[in-house]
């Protein structure tokens, strides 16, 4: 992988086009979403604990899509509002074991974990576009004639969604409410807190989602975004549409929407990433106008990250 120093990282300006109508899309995406209610309903999971109360949450998304969340809050009597955690989850996985939860409920954190429409979880993916569905959801929607289409468009609402369900729960102080999550669940982050201003803090772990174009360039068989090249193998192998291909990928980059975030960021990244190249992340992490803080562990990749998750919580639990 032909990467950067970390001084050229910290001045990469992104290799990915950016739509002239990118602005226009999220608008007309948003204003989609403020239509639907945020009903929500609670079914008590089969993990019970002493620390805290487990819910299975449902909410119909943007389509009318069903989508599935696991909702953990502290147990307590306290009319006092208390902080909350939206997580997403990586790449073709799922919200997770509950116990990761109840850590935070323990704390007094409330968590609302989002599944992804269509991938390891319990949430649907209705979505029904023209063109290819081949190995994976970067590139579901890509020849569809509506941009709206993408399969990500709705996955990016969704997160916002999943914010506003949390920031109304009763025991919630919607002013105290985070992003979290690693790999797509760091991509999800980012989209999360640029389009819903009010998330306090976020913390996006090697974020997927970022500069199509420049993860194309680099290690692309044996990276995460592996689809782009599997689409241009099969239905582009001239690239005669490249071009247009990565200007439509532009509506559903993180690197376009980072410059929204108005929440306070704390950036992780490896270095030695193979999976999601340190410039891909570098491209959105320094389009970042708040306030940010970047968290570089220099010799690991897409891994275990050692005294993190000590760190994520402590973050949260001072909002």
């Amino acid at each position: 992988m032909n990467e950067r120093s970390l001084p050229q990282l910290h001045a990469y300006g992104g290799s990915s086009p950016k739509p002239a109508d990118f602005g226009q899309y999220w608008e007309r995406a948003l204003r989609e979403l403020d239509a639907l209610p945020l009903d929500a309903q609670l079914v008590p999971a089969e993990f019970t604990s002493g620390l805290a109360d487990c819910y299975h949450l449902y909410f119909t998304g943007v389509g009318g899509a069903r989508i599935h969340c696991k909702y953990v809050r502290p147990k307590t009597t306290s009319a006092e509002k208390g902080p909350g955690v939206v997580m997403f989850h990586g790449y073709s996985c799922d919200s997770g074991d509950w116990m990761e939860k109840v850590s935070y409920a323990a704390h007094g954190i409330s968590v609302l974990a989002m599944d992804c429409r269509g991938q390891g979880g319990l949430s649907e993916d209705n979505l029904t576009v023209q063109g290819t569905t081949i190995r994976g959801h970067i590139i579901r929607g890509i020849d569809d004639p509506d941009p709206d289409h993408l399969y990500y468009r709705n996955v990016f609402l969704d997160t916002v969604q999943t914010a506003r369900i949390l920031m109304a729960m009763p025991e919630v102080d919607p002013e105290r409410v985070g992003a979290f999550g690693l790999s797509q669940g760091g991509g999800l982050t980012v989209a999360c807190a640029s389009l819903e201003p009010r998330i306090k803090v976020a913390v996006p772990v090697y974020p997927f989602l970022s500069d199509y174009k420049r993860a194309w360039e680099t290690n692309i068989t044996t990276s995460a975004y592996e689809e782009l090249n599997y689409y241009f193998r099969f239905f582009d192998p001239h690239h005669l549409r490249e071009e247009e291909i990565f200007n439509r990928l532009g509506y559903i980059d993180i690197q376009n929407l980072a410059d929204r975030i108005q929440a306070k960021v704390l950036w992780v990244t490896g270095l030695m990433d193979l999976v999601c190249p340190p410039s891909t992340q570098f491209a959105a992490y320094n389009k970042i106008m708040s306030d940010k803080e970047l968290l570089v562990y220099h010799e690991y990749g897409h891994e275990y990250l050692p005294y993190l998750a000590d760190r994520v919580l402590q973050t949260f639990m001072v909002m």
